[in-house]
């Protein structure tokens, strides 16, 4: 008998490096996931919507913030992980998103536990997954080097 190899389920995201400036330097947005994992704020394209359209949305739905500019593109990552059984690849889209101010409301409903801003060396020593690191560092890069402005 032979066994089927199913191909992974494709699944498209977008999210956003947000970042404000302070008194005290920039300071980067994490969220932390009901699995208690600190990230960013992302999630799935809806019909039609673009990359860039969708990571300011899921910001502003995941985190309660309103007053959000888009900068630029920071990188596209992609990984694989199994979900109920079956195989994944999800490609997300991050983009470097200013916060020009605002109450920080994690959503609950959609398993948003915490919200909370950091400078860069802590925000890189709270999240969970090395490729969200090395986003958060390119986003440091272009910021440094003025390519969002």
């Amino acid at each position: 008998m032979k066994t089927l190899i199913r191909a992974p389920r494709e699944e498209v995201s977008a999210g956003g490096v947000v970042y404000r400036r302070a008194a005290e330097g920039v300071r980067y947005l994490l969220i932390r996931d009901s699995y208690k994992n600190w990230g960013f704020p992302k999630g799935h394209l809806e019909a039609d919507e673009s990359p860039d359209t969708a990571a300011v949305r899921e910001v502003r739905e995941e985190t309660g913030l309103s007053r959000l500019t888009l900068k630029a593109p920071v990188e596209v990552i992609d990984w694989q992980f199994r979900f109920r059984g079956r195989m994944v690849h999800k490609v997300c889209h991050f983009f470097l998103i200013e916060a020009a101010g605002g109450h920080l409301r994690p959503l609950r409903r959609e398993g948003i536990t915490a919200c909370k801003w950091l400078d860069f060396d802590e925000a890189s020593s709270l999240v969970s997954y090395e490729n969200a690191r090395r986003v958060l560092a390119r986003a440091r890069v272009l910021l440094e080097a003025g390519d969002a402005s």
